[in-house]
This record gives structure tokens, C-alpha cells and sequence, in this order.
């Protein structure tokens, strides 16, 4: 039975093209599913599309939709890895990305197996029952949190190289720089988080792809045409010592897995599923690359965590770029933190589901990721942590042990069995030595 699966307040909801659709579907007939209402309504290129939005960007999930939209981190910190790790680095993005498609096609065969499953969370489930729910779950709430801090953080590094030397006096206290950037942002943003209506705001997810080429083109423009910059960076051959933080980083750019149920079921036909991976991965692949190659040419070891950081500020071109970089986290911030609030809401019993509940619960988790922001406000490595710990469990090492459950495959031993278990041992290594790194570089940084 499909209850047996499915829960209807996860990741399941329609895609881009789908929106519009499932709105006068809702209208027309409230008893039916979302899920049943929009079920292969996607073409082959809007698949396309939608899978290319997706690993360029976190996908959030909010009542009735899926949104897929553009964060800039990956696009912004991929330089920032391959400085870290040197140019034979690469070699490890390309890998990742390989590792992190064969994982795709491992979702696939898992949905194949039981037409019932939905959403991501579905697939733990039926490998690992309620635990397996419980814990694909809670990787994508946590995700979704670090990434919505990180948003705060790249607001304040940025306004605090567009505004530098900037601080206030409240009672004899005095805020400055990133920090209070940080805590301005987050008061900005705080009041689009307490509205139940998303709707207006959803209209920003279809802005991931052209988002991202803005940013490169800009970035390439501004390297081009700017004599004082060019592509003179001197750059090292390979750094064993920031090889953990670049393979972090690199995975970070690959971790669109939860919504590639929802793609998968969303088209029209699904035998071509493959293929979009193949397009989407291929074309992502050489986005990371082109931009990781263009910024490290650029500033060679004097990249900054976000490149943003290291554009003259004197240039039109470097404008656009900052610019789109700082609006899209405050337009986004809302739905990012969105499943988090709803899913502690539900937690309350009903008498306490009340408008001011609502409001304080969500001013509440606004305030806490400030705090982070503040306390934490190390872009680089939280970003890393998120790709060490979170984007390798959920996009390379799980995929891979659910097959492994699903299919039956760990009772034999093959060629399969033995390339599976090889990758799962990769995701690990990274995963450990990634998340390590990470967290003794905040450490330290505190």
C-alpha cells in the first residue's frame, strides 16, 4: 500500500513547470493528490532544466510545491576549493561528479522497484523502515538549517566589503562588520517568515540557472575586460593539506539527490531519466569547472572563500555579480527555512497551533541561525561541513546502501556489489576526513 511509504508532508510536490498546473488541479478537485494531479507532466528539456536548477542549487520543499532554487554557494565557493586544493584537484571534482551520477541512477533502480515511493524519505523508509525515514529526513532539515545560516554569513561578508568599517552603539555595546550585517539581514528577513502565504515568493525559484550564468559571465567579463585583474593568478599543482576542504567543497555542488525522486516521477516518460541525469551532471559539471578554473586563474591563491570578495568594487560588471549574489538569499531565506518551521509545527499538539505560536516559533528559529551566523561566521568551513558531512551521506553514501537493501544486491558478490561498496568506502573516507577538517578549522577560528 502506498501509506506504507509515503508521507504527504515530505519531499513529494511538483517542479517548476508544474506549479501553475497543480494550483487550478487543487482548486478543481481538493480531494485528489498533488501527487496524482501532476504525476508525468514534464517534458524531456524541462526535466532537463529542473534537474539542472537542482545541482546548482538546494532544493525546499514547502506545502503543495517543490521549489528549486539558486543559493550561489556552490557557483561562488568552487574557486575558493580548487585554491585550496590545487589544480590536480579537479580531478577529484570530475570524480565526485561521476560517483555522485552513478548514485542518481541507484535512486532510479530503487524507485523501480516500488512504484509506491514518492520522495526521498520514501526510499529510506522501504530500505530501512521508519529509522530510514527518520534519518534522510533529519539530513535534509539539517542541511537546509546550515545552509539558510550560510546565507546569513554570505550577506554579511559581502556587505561588509560593499560598507567596510561600519558599526553601531547599543548601550555602550558596539556592533561592527560582519557581525552586524548579519544581524541586519536577519531582521530584514525575519518578517518574510511569518507569512503562511509562500506563494508570491515561490515565483523566485525559477531563477537558479540564469542566476548562476549571470554570476560567471560577470566574473569572466570583468576578468576580460579589466587589465587590472586578468587571468594572471599563480596557482599551485596539487595541496595535500587542502585536499579534505576541496573534496568537501566539490561534493557540496552535488547534493540535489532528494529532489531527483520528485523529477523521476514527474516525467512524462521515465525511461529517459537517465539521460537527464547524464545532460544535467555533464553540463553542471563544466559550469563548476569553467567557474573554479576562471576565478583560481583570476586571483590564484588569493581567492576568498566567495569570489565576489576578491571583485573591484569600481566595475559594473563586478556589481551585477555582488548584487546577485546578496538579493537572492533574502528573497530565498523564507523558503529555505520554511519545511523546518512546518515540521516543528506539526510536533505541536492542536491546541497550540495557534497564529502566535506560529510566529514565534519561526522569529525563534530566525534568531537561532543568527546566532550561528554570528558565533560561526566562517563561510568556507560551514560550507564544507555541510558538503563533508551532509551533501556525502545524503547524495553518494545512502543511495548506496539503499540499493544495496533494496535490490538484494548485498547478498551477492559481483562486479556491482563490489564498485558500490568501493564508493560507499570513498563517501566515507571524504566524509570523515572533510567533516574533521572542517570542524577543527571552526574550531580553531573561534
Amino acid at each position: 500500500m502506498i501509506a506504507t511509504y509515503h508521507d504527504s508532508s515530505s519531499m513529494s510536490v511538483p517542479l517548476l513547470s508544474e506549479l501553475k498546473h497543480n494550483e487550478v488541479t487543487q482548486d478543481e478537485d481538493k480531494g485528489q493528490s498533488v501527487h496524482e494531479s501532476t504525476t508525468r507532466t514534464v517534458s524531456f528539456s524541462g526535466t532537463c532544466l529542473n534537474g539542472l536548477n537542482a545541482l546548482s542549487v538546494i532544493v525546499i520543499p514547502v506545502p503543495q510545491r517543490t521549489l528549486i532554487l539558486s543559493t550561489g554557494v556552490g557557483i561562488l565557493s568552487i574557486p575558493y576549493a580548487l585554491a585550496t586544493g590545487g589544480w590536480l584537484s579537479l580531478i577529484l571534482l570530475f570524480i565526485i561528479s561521476m560517483v555522485a551520477l552513478y548514485s542518481g541512477l541507484l535512486i532510479k533502480r530503487c524507485m523501480d522497484k516500488d512504484c509506491n515511493i514518492k520522495t526521498y524519505p520514501d526510499i529510506g523508509a522501504l530500505a530501512f523502515g521508519k529509522v530510514g525515514r527518520i534519518l534522510v529526513s533529519a539530513l535534509m532539515y539539517t542541511e537546509l538549517y546550515l545552509v539558510a545560516t550560510g546565507f546569513l554569513i554570505l550577506e554579511g561578508d559581502n556587505l561588509d566589503n560593499l560598507f567596510p568599517n561600519t558599526d553601531i552603539e547599543i548601550g555602550g555595546l558596539v556592533i561592527g562588520g560582519k557581525k552586524l550585517f548579519v544581524i541586519l539581514v536577519g531582521l530584514v528577513i525575519m518578517p518574510t517568515v511569518w507569512l503562511d502565504d509562500l506563494s508570491i515568493l515561490s515565483y523566485v525559484s525559477a531563477s537558479g540557472v540564469l542566476a548562476s550564468a549571470i554570476i560567471i559571465c560577470s566574473i569572466f567579463f570583468t576578468a576580460t575586460f579589466d587589465g587590472s585583474i586578468g587571468f594572471h593568478g599563480n596557482g599551485t599543482l596539487l595541496n595535500w593539506n587542502g585536499i579534505p576542504t576541496a573534496s568537501s567543497l566539490y561534493a557540496f555542488c552535488y547534493c540535489a539527490h532528494p529532489v531527483f525522486p520528485s523529477l523521476y516521477n514527474s516525467m512524462r516518460n521515465k525511461h529517459q531519466f537517465s539521460n537527464v541525469l547524464f545532460i544535467c551532471f555533464v553540463l553542471s559539471t563544466a559550469g563548476y569547472a569553467s567557474m573554479a578554473i576562471i576565478g583560481y586563474l583570476m586571483f590564484g591563491a588569493e581567492v576568498e572563500s566567495q569570489i565576489t570578495l576578491n571583485l573591484p568594487l569600481n566595475r559594473i560588471s563586478s556589481q551585477i555579480a555582488i548584487y546577485t549574489t546578496l538579493v537572492n538569499p533574502i528573497s530565498k531565506y523564507a523558503l529555505m527555512v520554511t519545511p523546518i518551521t512546518n515540521a516543528l509545527k506539526a510536533l505541536l499538539p492542536q491546541q497550540y497551533k495557534k497564529s502566535f505560536i506560529n510566529i514565534l516559533i519561526s522569529t525563534t528559529l530566525v534568531i537561532s541561525t543568527i546566532i550561528v551566523a554570528v558565533t560561526v561566521p566562517f563561510f568556507a568551513y560551514l560550507t564544507s561541513l555541510v558538503g563533508a558531512f551532509l551533501s556525502i551521506t545524503a547524495s553518494i553514501i545512502l543511495p548506496c546502501l539503499c540499493y544495496l537493501k533494496i535490490s538484494g544486491t548485498y547478498n551477492k558478490f559481483g562486479c556491482e556489489t563490489i564498485a558500490i561498496v568501493t564508493i560507499i568506502f570513498f563517501g566515507v573516507v571524504i566524509g570523515i576526513f572533510g567533516t574533521y577538517t572542517a570542524i577543527v578549522e571552526i574550531i580553531n577560528h573561534l
